[in-house]
């Protein structure tokens, strides 16, 4: 029973948290019908829209980094069970990004606003296809193992998980980071660019930027040489052409 209870709470945990993902492209993308998004909000901004911006941009990435770390994880696992540690920073994850939503402030003055329907066009499928990395990127690793399905799963059924190798599949032989690059496509590659979404992007940048570091400080504790190695090769968020990440 308590192995099927696990399994009903990290399912539960995925859906809240790939809900909120796919809420995230609307969010950014300004889509119609959504109530909130980071240009649109049912209540009018006050005076300090950009701290309360900043404050929610901070939080996100205060609680991705710390729960992130190996220690965290450590001191979580006396108080959840190890099998629903990563769908524990899921649901954390899910409810932060609830926050930002209904929280977050628009700042519609214009930075940028493309008028040629050609470069509005390719603006669109820029922010479609690095959506598109996202997801795809999710599964060459292991989309159930990386949002906490996979854990309980196999607590389930009774085996053990399987031994951790370093591979880099797909997407990841040319970037490091290919998830993440996505990402940042996602976020810049907007045909309207207000200062409200400006403010949200150049957050999430600086956070992917200061996250890359600590997550690849604990790759080469857990990898070692190989993950050095590919460092050395292979592009941060771009690919590599003659050297530089």
């Amino acid at each position: 029973m308590k192995r099927t209870l696990y399994m009903a709470i990290a399912v539960i945990c995925y859906f809240a948290f790939f809900g909120s993902f796919l809420y995230l492209i609307g969010f950014v993308g300004n889509f119609p019908g959504l109530p909130n998004t980071v240009d649109r909000s049912p209540t009018p901004s006050g005076g300090s829209a950009m701290l309360v911006n900043l404050g929610l941009i901070a939080l996100f990435g205060l609680q991705h980094s710390v729960m992130a770390r190996s220690g965290f994880k450590t001191g979580l696992t006396r108080v959840v069970p190890p099998v629903l540690e990563r769908s524990v920073f899921c649901l954390a994850s899910a409810v932060v990004l609830v926050a930002l939503y209904c929280l977050w402030q628009p700042m519609p003055a214009l930075v940028w606003d493309v008028q040629s329907a050609g470069g509005r066009m390719a603006l669109w499928l820029l922010f479609a296809v690095g959506w598109l990395i996202v997801l795809v990127s999710t599964f060459l690793l292991n989309h159930f193992e990386l949002f906490g399905l996979a854990q309980p799963w196999r607590n389930l059924r009774g085996t053990a998980a399987p031994v951790e190798a370093f591979s880099t599949p797909g997407f990841y032989r040319a970037v490091r980071h290919p998830i993440y690059a996505g990402f940042v496509l996602a976020f810049w590659a907007t045909p309207t660019m207000t200062q409200g979404h400006l403010l949200l992007t150049a957050g999430m940048t600086v956070y992917i930027l200061i996250g890359i570091r600590y997550e690849e400080r604990d790759l080469v504790a857990r990898f070692g040489a190989q993950y050095s190695a590919y460092k050395t090769k292979v592009g941060m968020l771009f690919p590599r052409f003659g050297g530089g990440s």
